[in-house]
């Protein structure tokens, strides 16, 4: 009898610790599922395309919109849900994203009159990787908390190469509460996701990037165009510079002369990557902030009035790094 209840006890703890189990199984299962709830995501141009894909690719279902209604096909094919406005968007996700262009588009798309405070769910997270002013942050990331939303500045760095390969760097600049909820969202974009400190800290660190890439592009561009007019192959001149005490990103990742590197904007007459109206704008805000701290900056604002020229003379659209052709041909 001792034998047949020791085995009937046995018995019911294994049953116990299988459901023990099951029900675990079913906790972390339900956590995961809940974490693929889906995303919003604004602005689906050369950057937000390849961030909103990487989203999809890692499981999560995207809820798209952008003022552009054909960026938003390619996104309705792979079975992404397209809204008509970003207030759309507000009403059916409670984590959204936005990629956008400047001040102009940021401050329209949050608080516009089909913007997404208009429909914003109470604690939703908004995430704004585009490059704007610091303030602007500040002053949209006051406007989401009296909705009961968080704003969070999340700058991007890398390019669409590393928008596409899911390596982006983000800055975040906001709660530091909200950081890992932010972060579960980028690590599916990025390779570093890195806390900046309060909103507009991650815009901060986002202009100051910039301001230096625009210097050293145009550094590289008359460094090489100065060597091919010496009779130097550009190949071995970018060879030589990236085993020597010259060598940058602009150099060694993102060479701007054409037949030097493959699957760069510079060997593709310009087309794709960034574009310079892009860059005069990053360089505008990055004069603001200078002004505004008092900060002397004579290179950036040297690279500013050269980006500013270039969007005179028909380089607007094209990659940042044809400064080499634009130096080139206009023998400044």
């Amino acid at each position: 009898m001792a034998v047949a209840l020791m085995l009937r006890v046995s018995v019911a703890l294994l049953h116990r610790q299988r459901s023990v189990y099951a029900g675990s199984i079913a906790m972390v299962s339900s956590r995961a599922m809940a974490s693929k709830t889906p995303v919003g995501f604004i602005g689906l141009g050369n950057m937000g395309n390849p961030m909103a894909k990487n989203l999809m690719k890692h499981g999560y279902p995207v809820i798209a919109y952008d003022v552009f209604p054909e960026a938003c096909k390619e996104f309705q094919d792979l079975g992404a849900q397209v809204t008509d406005s970003p207030a759309d968007v507000g009403e059916r996700a409670d984590r959204i994203i936005t990629m956008l262009p400047s001040n102009p588009n940021a401050i329209e798309v949050y608080t516009g009159s089909s913007g997404i405070l208009k429909k914003v769910k109470k604690g939703s997270l908004l995430i704004d990787s585009s490059t704007i002013d610091p303030a602007v942050s500040k002053e949209l990331a006051k406007e989401a908390e009296k909705m009961g939303a968080v704003f969070m500045d999340a700058p991007v760095s890398g390019g669409v190469g590393a928008a596409r390969a899911g390596n982006l760097t983000f800055m975040v600049g906001g709660v530091e509460q909200e950081f890992d909820a932010a972060k579960e969202l980028l690590t599916c974009m990025g390779s570093n996701v890195i806390y900046c400190g309060e909103v507009g800290t991650g815009q901060a660190a986002k202009i100051c990037n910039n301001m230096l890439l625009a210097i050293s592009m145009i550094g590289t561009a008359e460094t090489m165009n100065l060597g091919i007019r010496l009779g130097l192959d550009p190949k071995l001149l970018a060879k030589i510079l990236n085993m020597s005490s010259g060598r940058c990103w602009s150099s060694d990742t993102y060479n701007p002369v054409p037949g030097v590197m493959e699957g760069v904007p510079s060997a593709n007459n310009y087309q794709g990557g960034f574009g310079t109206t892009l860059m005069a704008k990053d360089l505008g805000l990055a004069q603001n902030s200078a002004t505004s701290t008092k900060t002397p900056v004579p290179l950036g604002s040297l690279a500013h009035q050269v980006y500013r020229i270039m969007c005179a003379k028909g380089y607007a659209q094209k990659d940042f790094s044809s400064v080499f052709h634009f130096l080139r041909e206009e023998n400044l």
